[in-house]
């Protein structure tokens, strides 16, 4: 499973010209759901995000968790982070798991998220969606629980 996480001041996802989750001062993160990927992946990378120290502490450094600045978490789908993209001028989606798994474990690691943090939004599995956000830095970062048996990349 994959979380591409960017730290936000605000952000929104609109689904046909209305807003649908929204948060303040959090983290924004697009969901890639990969072939293999089970409840373990989703619980896993949930911890990681509530736990990855992206936020300035009083010295200006990354040191601060979501949970300890108690930011908002916007949790988006988007299969294309999944594709594979190594070869050609058109990305392959094999590795994506099938959208009935992805909608399952998206669905999963939103209700896992709420019942552990709060604020927690999340944008709508299969939606055409216009995600918002202001980017706080940029801060970005790519995190990766690989299926069972393979390598994390």
């Amino acid at each position: 499973m994959i979380g591409l996480l960017q730290r936000v001041r605000e952000a929104r996802v609109d689904v046909a010209g209305r807003t649908v989750a929204a948060i303040e001062r959090g983290l924004l993160v697009l969901i890639g759901v990969e072939r293999g990927d089970t409840t373990a992946q989703a619980n896993r990378l949930l911890e990681r995000l509530l736990g990855y120290r992206v936020f300035p502490d009083d010295q200006d450094r990354m040191n601060l968790s979501l949970q300890q600045i108690q930011g908002g978490l916007l949790l988006v789908p988007q299969f294309t982070l999944a594709a594979d993209t190594r070869k050609g001028m058109r990305p392959s989606f094999t590795p994506a798991a099938a959208p009935a798994l992805g909608e399952e474990l998206f669905n999963y690691l939103l209700d896992s998220a709420r019942r552990q943090h709060a604020p927690v939004a999340g944008g709508r599995f299969g939606a055409h969606m216009e995600v918002f956000l202001i980017n706080d830095g940029p801060v970005t970062f790519w995190l990766r629980v690989p299926p069972i048996g393979q390598d994390d990349a």
